[in-house]
């Protein structure tokens, strides 16, 4: 954990947040400003920045986040239906909180170019 970052203080539940599912690797809870009807984040407990630093060494991370997502979307009824997962990486990907994340944004269709 990362004393100064946002989303482990949301893990560690000292900032509240809109729990949408937890198992021992990841949390996922509601996205704040939601970009679709059903928008959360998918954080690994374990803080690493982002996924410019996923090496051969952490790599196992993402996987956890993956299977958080489909259960996630299985959950919530938009396994068939359909969903999309994001992750925006660095400034200039658009991330805003440097603590890897997964974006699952559902609930509407979700056409258009990526980004717009």
């Amino acid at each position: 954990m990362n004393a100064d970052c946002l989303f482990c203080k949301i893990i560690d539940q000292k900032i509240p947040s809109e729990k949408v599912y937890e198992d021992k690797e990841v949390y996922a809870f509601k996205d704040i400003h939601p970009k679709a009807p059903f928008h959360i984040l998918i954080v690994p407990r374990t803080h690493i920045d982002s996924l410019a630093k996923i090496d051969e060494k952490n790599i196992t991370l993402l996987n956890p986040i993956f299977l958080a997502a489909t259960k996630i979307a299985k959950q919530e009824g938009f396994l068939e239906k359909g969903f999309r997962t994001v992750f925006n990486c660095n400034r200039e990907g658009g991330q805003l909180v440097y603590h890897l994340h997964l974006h699952l944004l559902a609930g509407k269709q979700l056409g258009g170019a990526m980004g717009a």
